[in-house]
């Protein structure tokens, strides 16, 4: 077994791989204030039962767990962590692009779009926030965007604006909500369709002809209302860290 954790904003999410195979998917908050003690407690309870690992590896957009999760998965497992950041290889050159705050999740992502679709790629992954990864034809990685996340907005107009209430995600019914819920919920949903949608077509303008990749919790919602062909990997990211992972060790 080998496990691949993704440390995000929200949650840290673990799968487990027997060889091609992705066997379990799990998560857990992205709790900052869990000490090292903590968070081997909480892998153990999350894991145990999958051991023995031949290994693991894992990405991180939280600096604060970063290390605290590494370490306990080394106790727990009894071997090296991956901890893929801007000095591991990943065969994915950056060009010009300014890495000092590049998030490892968005390479990540781009390893595992490149090992399945030949470039140009557009990576869209709809977490807590919605990074767009561009992959120019020459599989130089050329940046991208990062938009609010579906989540976070729908969050954001219920905390600021009196009169909208908390709303949770699900697919829309229709086109034209018909009540304050329903017209933020479509809102989110058919905006985040539509942002797609514009900045993929730009894209083409400047790239040519391009791959579209929808990844991430929120795409689910998403991409059944898009009028463009794209491929959902739900599972993207960690697809790409058993990639690395292999590279490393193969």
């Amino acid at each position: 077994m080998l496990f691949t954790v993704d440390i995000g904003n929200t949650t840290v999410a673990a799968a487990g791989f027997e060889g091609e195979h992705l066997r379990f998917l799990r998560r857990l908050p992205s709790d900052r204030d869990l000490d090292g003690p903590g968070w081997r407690k909480a892998l153990e309870e999350l894991l145990a039962r999958e051991l023995p690992a031949e290994g693991s590896v894992l990405a991180s957009v939280v600096p604060d767990l970063t290390g605290k999760v590494a370490d306990a998965l080394a106790a727990l497992t009894g071997k090296p962590v991956l901890t893929v950041d801007k000095s591991t290889p990943t065969g994915l050159p950056l060009g010009t692009y300014d890495a000092s705050n590049l998030g490892m999740d968005r390479i990540v992502d781009c390893v595992a779009a490149l090992s399945r679709f030949a470039p140009p790629v557009a990576v869209f992954d709809m977490g807590t926030a919605t990074t767009l990864s561009v992959v120019g034809a020459d599989g130089i990685f050329q940046g991208g965007m990062i938009l609010p996340g579906l989540s976070l907005s729908v969050n954001a107009l219920s905390a600021k604006a009196a009169q909208l209430p908390p709303i949770t995600l699900s697919p829309p019914e229709g086109l034209i909500g018909t009540n304050t819920e329903t017209c933020m919920r479509y809102g989110a949903l058919y905006g985040a369709a539509g942002a797609i949608e514009g900045i993929v077509a730009r894209l083409e303008e400047q790239l040519g002809p391009l791959t579209v990749v929808l990844t991430g919790g929120n795409s689910a919602y998403v991409r059944p209302l898009l009028r463009i062909p794209t491929a959902w990997e739900p599972n993207l990211t960690f697809l790409g860290l058993r990639e690395l992972w292999l590279r490393q060790n193969f």
